[in-house]
């Protein structure tokens, strides 16, 4: 992998973390991480181990295409979906009204 590829990895495992509020500390404690590796990950200083995509990505409830690739599949919509659904009338008619918005443009 490049070091863009890796960069481009690490963000999207950042900005994923941190939708969800969630620590370095706290990813690092769900995997049996150093946070220092967490940290590598994100900054793009390390490629992935198999085993700690596969981790990693059951915590942030993404599929490992998205993390390695950017790339959304069933499970990340199936996410999204849920989260939809747990949205009050009003701010689900303001995600509809955003959703159209970008469509549009």
């Amino acid at each position: 992998m490049t070091r863009d590829e890796l960069k481009a990895i690490g963000k999207r495992i950042s900005t994923r973390r941190k939708q969800l509020h969630l620590t370095q500390e706290q990813i690092a404690e769900k995997m049996d991480v150093s946070i220092q590796m967490v940290s590598n990950l994100e900054r793009g200083n390390k490629a992935i181990k198999i085993e700690n995509l596969i981790k990693i990505s059951e915590i942030l409830g993404v599929s490992t295409d998205y993390i390695l690739l950017g790339n959304h599949n069933e499970k990340d919509i199936d996410t999204v979906c849920d989260n939809l659904s747990r949205l009050s009338e009003t701010d689900y008619k303001m995600i509809e009204l955003l959703v159209q918005y970008c469509l549009n443009k």
